[in-house]
């Protein structure tokens, strides 16, 4: 709240001294703007700036940024780039932008943001939702082909018919599921949290998160404690910050013993607040480890056949992090069990 309360205020400052035409005329304009004025000070900022991480105690603070602010100045001309610019102040994540630089009269000089990484998540889905389908839904549509043959040649064997039906469930509901985490994967690289994301408790999420998994680990008679040592605020999106918790749960969930435990702690330092999720699992060998949050990697095929898994839950939590502009890491040993954290930026 206090992040959209300082957005207000600085824009009726504005207004004060930055003629109204031209503020009428950047808010028509299907980009993020920031004026400066002959000291480089923020005279006017838009209401999306704050999702760059360029700002700081109305200054920007981005050397490539300023180092076209500077050209103008001293051309008197336009100045044109794509750049990229960090989600947060962690985690790989990038806004691909383009930048435009124009002075104005008064020593005043305008910086424009088009923000080009819709079009290239538009572009990412198309490709990507194509090769997941042919990649992936060829093993449970071939499956319940050959069921299905097999139950037409047991008509005289009804014990065997009931089998191969329960195999068809098991099948279809992983074709459900594996369709249903395509489409959230998609829909999570079409939206971007942080431009229109609104602040919450980071506790609250968490705690729907777990509650996800609640049927499956009482199934198990896995026990689960919850420990906060703060109660940090974060922007985005709180249905995708659920998904990942939840997803985070649930692998630990299935690749836990039964009657084990799984423990769930928050924390914060230094303006960054991390969520991990330990449990008493069968662990990650050191050479998956780079690797399991890639699209349908499995560390042990079998199992993930056993315990319904599509090899996609942890790349759509690694995406969820990315663009909160947070990230996510685990540290693992064989026979030991896994602890998974995700960090992200706490509210300013």
């Amino acid at each position: 709240m206090a992040w959209t309360r300082k957005r207000d205020e600085q824009s009726s400052a504005a207004s004060e001294t930055v003629p109204r035409p031209l503020l009428d005329l950047l808010g028509n304009i299907d980009a993020e703007s920031i004026l400066l004025d002959a000291g480089d000070r923020i005279s006017y900022s838009s209401s999306g700036i704050p999702t760059f991480n360029i700002t700081r105690d109305a200054y920007v603070v981005n050397s490539d940024l300023m180092n076209m602010v500077r050209a103008v100045r001293r051309s008197g001309a336009m100045q044109e780039a794509n750049l990229e610019l960090r989600r947060g102040p962690i985690g790989s994540g990038m806004h691909d932008v383009f930048i435009r630089s124009v002075p104005l009269s008064g020593e005043l000089v305008a910086v424009l943001i088009f923000d080009d990484s819709e079009m290239r998540r538009l572009d990412a889905i198309r490709r990507d939702f194509v090769a997941n389908i042919s990649h992936e839904l060829k093993t449970p549509i071939g499956a319940l082909s050959i069921l299905s043959e097999a139950v037409l040649g047991a008509a005289d064997d009804p014990e065997a018919i009931t089998r191969f039906a329960n195999r068809m469930q098991t099948e279809a509901k992983r074709l459900s599921d594996l369709v249903q985490e395509i489409i959230d994967l998609s829909r999570l690289q079409d939206n971007d949290p942080l431009k229109h994301g609104e602040v919450f408790s980071l506790v609250d999420v968490v705690q729907d998160g777990i509650d996800l998994s609640r049927l499956a680990r009482e199934a198990k008679r896995i026990t689960l404690n919850f420990k906060a040592e703060s109660q940090p605020m974060v922007v985005g999106d709180k249905k995708q910050i659920i998904m990942a918790i939840g997803n985070l749960v649930e692998n630990a969930v299935n690749y836990s013993p039964d009657g084990t435990h799984i423990g769930v702690a928050i924390k914060s330092v230094d303006g960054i607040c991390e969520v991990s999720v330990s449990d008493q699992g069968i662990g990650i060998p050191e050479k998956d480890r780079e690797r399991i949050f890639e699209r349908f990697y499995r560390v042990d095929a079998a199992r993930s056949r056993s315990t319904g898994g599509t090899g996609l839950g942890l790349s759509i939590v690694k995406h969820i992090a990315l663009n909160h502009g947070g990230d996510i890491s685990v540290w693992s040993v064989e026979g030991a069990g896994s602890t998974f954290t995700i960090r992200l930026p706490e509210a300013k």
